[in-house]
């Protein structure tokens, strides 16, 4: 049986036994997290030497500031489409109907990091320390110098790419181990957020849910699944099949970082991305490319303002959307990113921040989607640029049409 099919398995089961056994089942919930440790323990190794690899390898820096701009380019556009997907539907649907408001707490916001704070955090004081802290974005631009670097280098920065290149090869070889397990942990944390979540929690709001869950579903099938048809030659199902695994580890984890060593060794494997272009758009995505949060923004900002009763009109939903599709990269790297944005959101249109108070008791379920968005999107990302830079080797080409370029 393909491990897919047995994460899929886990997952159903997970999600039953939870609803019937209740908030007990988090006896079983250290399963899940010994499997979150297990992923996070290859995050920064895998990243760094992938990355160090990727950038020695593609050596032109023309070539890079070019791979660069193209994936800039394609994640803002996607976060741009993908609030915009959730507006509309927040305006169709309404995700305050019948929502009946109670007391609301007092939210505190974080403090909102400056353009050049933004950029000064990029760069490592201690690349150590970095490493020890899972700084990813610190971590990607050391990793870039020190690739470049070895590639300046010619003959001599060779031993060291060799170095690199076989610890990555290890890494591979250790989430291929690790996700062995992956069926088992998944299992154990569905079951925990459905038995722990329960009707109480998620009734009041299931208008939200179901509102925040079909622009993300929608965004996944218009725009990855276009984006990879119409670029790479790439059939819709073959891409989700090929990145199911990925898919699950996130929605589980509610985690990118966590998910980045599956997510990478999925779309070099199953969906014949080039390591170079893996090892540099999926870590970048990892910490810019936001579009499953951007839609969170969008549908829950609609959602405060109904609940509210504060008037929007299309000024506001313009500043939403750009709002939002610029603080993805502004808040790169910043811990709790989500709510630092959604907060910015609404600010920048004058909605109080006591509404993220209205939403976060459901947080866990709307963050293990929006993750699964992100990473997925983050794959789409790979596999387009791969496709335009002659470095997809895709197996298995849409029926009736021609292969991908080969490596």
């Amino acid at each position: 049986m393909k491990l897919w099919v047995k994460i899929l398995i886990g997952f159903v089961l997970g999600a039953i036994v939870g609803l019937i056994v209740g908030p007990s089942i988090a006896v079983i919930k250290p399963l899940g997290d010994l499997f979150i440790r297990l992923i996070k323990m290859l995050i920064v190794p895998m990243v760094f030497c992938s990355l160090v690899v990727g950038a020695s390898s593609i050596g032109d820096l023309k070539k890079l500031g070019r791979v660069g701009g193209k994936t800039l380019v394609y994640f803002l556009a996607t976060t741009a489409i993908a609030i915009t997907l959730a507006i509309l539907l927040s305006l169709v649907f309404d995700p305050s109907a019948g929502y009946v408001v109670g007391e609301v707490g007092t939210y505190t916001p974080k403090p909102m990091p400056g353009i050049a704070d933004t950029f000064l955090n990029m760069v490592p004081t201690n690349p150590i320390n970095a490493a020890a802290t899972d700084n990813i974005l610190q971590i990607i631009v050391f990793a870039l110098f020190m690739g470049i670097s070895i590639s300046l280098l010619g003959e001599k920065g060779k031993p060291a790419l060799a170095f690199f290149d076989s610890v990555a090869e290890i890494m591979y070889k250790i989430t291929a181990i690790v996700m062995g397990f992956a069926p088992i942990g998944v299992f154990a944390l569905i079951a925990w957020v459905t038995g722990t979540s329960g009707s109480a929690v998620l009734l009041p709001l299931a208008k939200l849910i179901f509102v925040v869950y079909l622009a993300n579903i929608l965004h996944a099938i218009i725009v990855y699944s276009g984006a990879v048809y119409i670029w790479a030659k790439v059939s819709p199902i073959t891409f989700f099949k090929g990145f199911f695994e990925a898919m699950a580890v996130a929605f589980s984890s509610c985690s990118s970082s966590a998910t980045l060593p599956i997510s990478m060794r999925c779309a070099q494997e199953n969906l014949g991305v080039s390591k170079e272009i893996s090892s540099f758009v999926q870590p970048l995505g990892a910490t810019i490319n936001m579009d499953g949060t951007a839609i969170y923004q969008g549908v829950c900002a609609i959602f405060i303002a109904r609940v509210y009763g504060i008037p929007l009109g299309l000024p506001q939903y313009l500043m939403i959307i750009l709002t939002a599709t610029m603080a993805s990269i502004g808040t790169a790297g910043v811990p709790g990113a989500g709510m630092i944005m959604l907060g910015m959101v609404l600010q920048t249109v004058g909605l109080p921040l006591d509404g993220i108070m209205l939403v976060a008791g459901i947080d866990r379920i709307l963050d293990m989607i929006r993750t699964c968005m992100n990473v997925t999107g983050d794959a789409a990302g790979a596999i387009v640029i791969a496709a335009t830079e002659g470095e997809l080797a895709t197996a298995k080409p849409t029926r009736g049409r021609g292969a991908a370029v080969a490596r």
